[in-house]
């Protein structure tokens, strides 16, 4: 059926985040179409009979479930929902190789794997199903459900879009002439690593941070730099993806079919983000020509900039978003 691949799980709890007395928690695995083995953080609510509402977390982008994805997981089983945070195929504690490469179509299959694992677990109603992807992931979510309507309610939280950033750069400022420039260095070094049989780096967030850098990157420094959201697994607290990781983002748009999507879907940004634009233009998009948009909702949180939606509960909407998953979960 497929290969298993050896992996390495640890058994401590290794998170960023402090775990709760209120949920019952076990490391999990289960396989994507590709025969790649995902690794997850299962999380339950104690002292919960019947069949539970599910929902698949993954997130940010260069992270693992020992973070944002995690937290987002252990608070919503709190909640009384069962879920499952994973580790994104080639990444983490997940399996795949090469490793700490991305794929727009192996990404979006993680989300659809996970919906495979839930809907043949016994604690879960198949039928009340969702997925909550935080950053990157966000763009995944979407295109996950897109694409299996299996998925009966999405949340994407402080989302962007990753074709979109390597194809245009931030704030769409790359034009064409940049784009060509940019896949020449990236096939260049497709060719330097065949050569040297193994992938360069591109390095996690920039450390020391310069003085002069943009504000968002000095809030990635404060949360995957330091104490507050660090780990050693995490790719973008260490030496990032490959470098030629981009390229399959550049041409190939992830929301494309997003106006099809039937499910509901809240999409959640902070409005001092400097990636806001990336959830306001989808949602536009979304909701523009579809017939679907009742179901539709995009919700700013005043003042919060893209890594508060990370892990400062205190901003995250999670009333909000544990209303939703409960009127669109049944």
């Amino acid at each position: 059926m497929f290969l298993k691949e050896k992996l390495h799980i640890t058994k401590q709890w290794d998170k960023t985040f402090a775990k709760s007395e209120k949920v019952l928690h076990k490391k999990i695995t289960f396989h994507n179409r590709y025969g790649i083995t995902l690794v997850a953080d299962l999380y339950q609510p104690k002292d919960v009979n019947g069949k539970l509402p599910a929902i698949a977390i993954s997130g940010p982008f260069g992270a693992v479930k020992e973070q944002s994805s995690g937290l987002y997981a252990q608070i919503l089983a709190e909640r009384g929902f069962l879920t499952i945070a994973f580790d994104p195929s080639f990444t983490g504690e997940s399996g795949g190789r090469p490793r700490y490469v991305a794929s727009p179509d192996i990404n979006t299959e993680d989300f659809c794997a996970a919906v495979d694992y839930l809907s043949c677990l016994d604690q879960v109603d198949k039928d009340k199903i969702g997925i909550l992807g935080i950053c990157g992931w966000g763009g995944m979510a979407l295109n996950a459900a897109a694409i299996d309507t299996r998925i009966k309610a999405t949340v994407t939280s402080t989302m962007y879009d990753m074709s979109r950033v390597n194809a245009y750069g931030y704030f769409d400022a790359m034009q064409e002439d940049d784009r060509y420039q940019l896949k020449e260095k990236l096939n260049k070094q497709r060719t330097v690593d065949y050569k040297n049989g193994s992938y360069a780096l591109a390095g996690g967030v920039v450390d020391p941070v310069p003085q002069d850098a943009p504000q968002f990157v000095k809030d990635y420094y404060a949360y995957y730099k330091t104490s507050r959201g660090y780990h050693k697994r995490s790719l973008n607290s260490n030496s990032g993806w490959n470098v030629i990781s981009s390229l399959s983002f550049i041409n190939m748009p992830i929301l494309t079919y997003s106006p099809e999507i039937r499910s509901a879907v809240l999409m959640i940004h902070g409005d001092k983000a400097h990636s806001c634009y990336f959830s306001k233009d989808a949602y536009q998009n979304m909701i523009k020509d579809s017939k679907y948009k009742d179901n539709k909702e995009l919700l700013l949180i005043p003042n919060a900039v893209h890594t508060d939606l990370y892990d400062q509960t205190n901003i995250i909407p999670f009333d909000k978003i544990e209303a939703f998953f409960k009127n669109n979960l049944k």
